[in-house]
């Protein structure tokens, strides 16, 4: 069942499905203009408007998170911010992140090496579907070329994060002492990443 609905002078449709087994309600921003509620059969359109009207400032936060990780035809992300292709000379994105990120990550793999005593053997840099960083045995580091569409702060938590693999190669509470240690608000940095996401 769809209807519309107006939230701060904005019309938005929402998507309402009742399944047979489902015991709570789910709610799910699927686009700016669009929403999906999942619950039980016996959830009605009223049920629906009084959990929207119950939700709407989370469900505004969240309509405008979505906006801001939209990029639209023309745009790409660099460091942070909505570029425009036409002012840049790219033919292919990944090929231009790729040249980038090696302008910036030997510096701060560099910087935070000396820093924590901790060096790599090598640093390379592909496209991952997975993650942002790793570093393996022989104490190789790999950074995901992707990272260029954040801000310089992730990319620099990264490179601590990876260096300090280097002294330990699991997520124990020792290696997370010593990314604290280099970077304080690392949890922050991490909630950040994650919103962008």
């Amino acid at each position: 069942m769809n209807f519309q609905i107006s939230l701060n002078e904005n019309v938005i449709s929402v998507e309402l499905q009742n399944k047979k087994h489902i015991k709570h309600c789910y709610l799910r921003i699927l686009s700016k203009d669009l929403l999906q509620i999942k619950a039980n059969k016996y959830f009605t359109i009223y049920d629906a408007k009084d959990l929207i009207n119950r939700k709407k400032e989370w469900i505004l936060e969240n309509i405008k998170r979505v906006e801001n990780k939209t990029i639209e035809e023309g745009f790409f992300l660099y460091l942070g911010e909505k570029k425009e292709l036409k002012n840049f000379k790219i033919k292919n994105l990944d090929n231009f992140y790729k040249n980038e990120i090696q302008k910036i990550i030997p510096l701060l793999v560099e910087k935070y090496s000396n820093i924590m005593q901790l060096y790599p053997t090598k640093i390379s840099y592909r496209k991952n579907k997975r993650t942002w960083g790793s570093c393996n045995h022989k104490n190789e580091l790999n950074f995901n070329i992707l990272l260029m569409k954040y801000p310089m702060y992730i990319m620099e938590y990264i490179v601590v994060h990876e260096l300090a693999h280097i002294k330990h190669k699991n997520h124990s509470k020792d290696f997370w002492n010593l990314v604290q240690k280099f970077c304080p608000n690392y949890k922050i940095i991490e909630k950040n990443f994650k919103s962008l996401l």
